[in-house]
This record gives C-alpha cells, sequence and structure tokens, in this order.
C-alpha cells in the first residue's frame, strides 16, 4: 500500500517569489522622475502603502508562506549586496524596518498569528 501525501499548499513557491516581489516592490519604491502621474497614482495606492503590501504578505502566508520566511527575506535584503542599492536611501531603510515591525511575532495582530502555527 502506497501512502499519498498531501500538498496542502500546492503553489507554496509561487507565494514565497510573489512575497519576495511585494516586498522588494515596497520598498524600493518608484522614480519620481521617471515615473508618469498614472504610475505615480497607481503606486500610491497599492504598492506603496503598507497596509495593501501587509495584506498581500498576510495572503501568501494563509497559502504556506511561513513568517520566518519573510523575516528571513526582509534580513536578507538588509544584509545582501545584491539589494545594495535600496539601501543607499533612507525611504527605502525607512519602509523596510516598517516592514519588519509589522511582521515580528510580538506586533503582530491575532489574525495573523493563527497563520503562524503551523
Amino acid at each position: 500500500m502506497v501512502l499519498v501525501e498531501q500538498n496542502s499548499y500546492p503553489l507554496r513557491e509561487w507565494h514565497f517569489e510573489h512575497m519576495q516581489k511585494t516586498i522588494i516592490k515596497y520598498v524600493t519604491g518608484i522614480s519620481e522622475n521617471t515615473a508618469t502621474s498614472f504610475q505615480k497614482r497607481l503606486h500610491k495606492r497599492y504598492n506603496g502603502n503598507l497596509t495593501y503590501v501587509c495584506k498581500n504578505i498576510g495572503f501568501d502566508i494563509k497559502h504556506g508562506v511561513t513568517n520566518d520566511q519573510v523575516l528571513a527575506f526582509i534580513d536578507k535584503v538588509k544584509s545582501d549586496p545584491v539589494y545594495a542599492n535600496m539601501k543607499q536611501n533612507s525611504d527605502s531603510k525607512e519602509r523596510l524596518e516598517s516592514l519588519e515591525k509589522h511582521f515580528t511575532p510580538s506586533a503582530l495582530p491575532p489574525t495573523y498569528l493563527q497563520y503562524l502555527v503551523h
């Protein structure tokens, strides 16, 4: 008899990549010089809004990404030389710190805590 293990999170890798892209897009921000007014408005409404970004990352946590992976990626962005251009901008540092503060276990609202138990 062969037991088949159920994959309760079939798109875990996709959600992990989506979480990474969301964090990078939020921390990087938008170029004030080259962006059109429409792009600036969309960025302000969606990608530049901490609540919207946390909601997207919370959705990824609900679908298999762990909070430890989120915090590990934030630490990677802080320390990895690949992301050095983000660390030069003071706004990027502030955004990264606000994201880290939001996803530390002591700062999580009770709705996120239920997704951390795996």
